[in-house]
């Protein structure tokens, strides 16, 4: 498991292109007949992809050694999304199917969880946040998530989003989770943009296609920075930080947070001239 320090917003500033994909981009997690994670110390979050082969043995989560746990959701809970194919995660013994943008909560104290593909292509998305009490493991469908239309296509960010793990639903100890969806000839994501200092979030972008790319923007209201992002792309946004985005064409994006609280509206919202 690779680890992510945390950042101070003056360091931002002052980084190299390759600085700022080092610290908060991560670009290589999915990997046919693999798990593979990263520890970010920006509020403690683990995050993971999983790329299982149809046909192939079960890819088990490894208990890391970083986390100095019994086993992985000892002290954790985990969310489990499917962003492309099928699959089936098994949960001590308990199977659960997940279809594209279908989202998994597994609870605090669970011990043994694998992933096998029942599809090409089949690619599942980790997060883990840190556990003050324990929720029962629930499948959280796409069609059962709280689903709302926002934007407007004048500026180009109409958009779907979906919220599988959020105080009205599923309950979780920290983690709010959701798919959003630029509707086709819209690209912007998350503006006007906003922060929230209570929690950090991370943007997984899927649903790209091979030859577009993603700007994503981060930093403070005067002083942004961008990266820019390929399909499957993790970015890491400190709690500090504005994160909104753009791209050559439409896609989806999954956001997950942790933090202080779990209020979705628990935002400071910034105004386009101030960027």
């Amino acid at each position: 498991m690779h680890i992510r320090h945390a950042t101070h917003p003056d360091e931002l500033v002052k980084m190299t292109d390759e600085e700022l994909r080092a610290r908060f981009v991560i670009s290589d997690l999915f990997v046919p007949g693999e798990v593979r994670a990263v520890y970010s110390h920006e509020d403690r979050m683990v995050l993971g992809g999983v790329q299982p082969r149809p046909g192939a043995a079960p890819l088990v989560l490894e208990n890391y050694a970083d986390l100095r746990a019994e086993f992985f959701c000892q002290r954790r809970e985990l969310a489990v999304t499917c962003i492309g194919g099928s699959a089936t995660v098994v949960v001590d013994g308990t199977a659960h199917a997940l279809g594209a943008m279908d989202v998994l909560y597994v609870g605090q104290g669970s011990r043994e969880v694998s992933f096998a593909a029942d599809a090409e292509g089949t690619r599942l998305f980790l997060s883990s946040a840190i556990s003050h009490a324990t929720h029962p493991t629930k499948l959280i469908p796409a069609t059962e998530a709280l689903t709302t239309q926002t934007g407007e296509q004048f500026h180009a960010n109409e958009r779907t989003v979906r919220k599988h793990l959020h105080e009205d639903g599923a309950p979780s100890s920290q983690l709010v989770l959701g798919i959003t969806s630029p509707h086709e000839g819209n690209v912007w994501n998350s503006m006007p943009p906003h922060t929230h200092d209570r929690r950090t979030e991370v943007y997984l972008y899927f649903g790209l296609g091979e030859g577009e790319r993603l700007f994503h923007f981060m930093g403070t209201p005067g002083r942004t920075r961008h990266v820019v992002l390929q399909d499957g792309d993790v970015v890491i946004s400190p709690a500090w930080s504005m994160h909104f985005g753009a791209g050559t064409s439409n896609y989806s994006f999954l956001w997950v947070m942790a933090g202080e609280n779990q209020s979705f509206a628990d935002m400071d919202q910034i105004a386009v001239p101030q960027i």
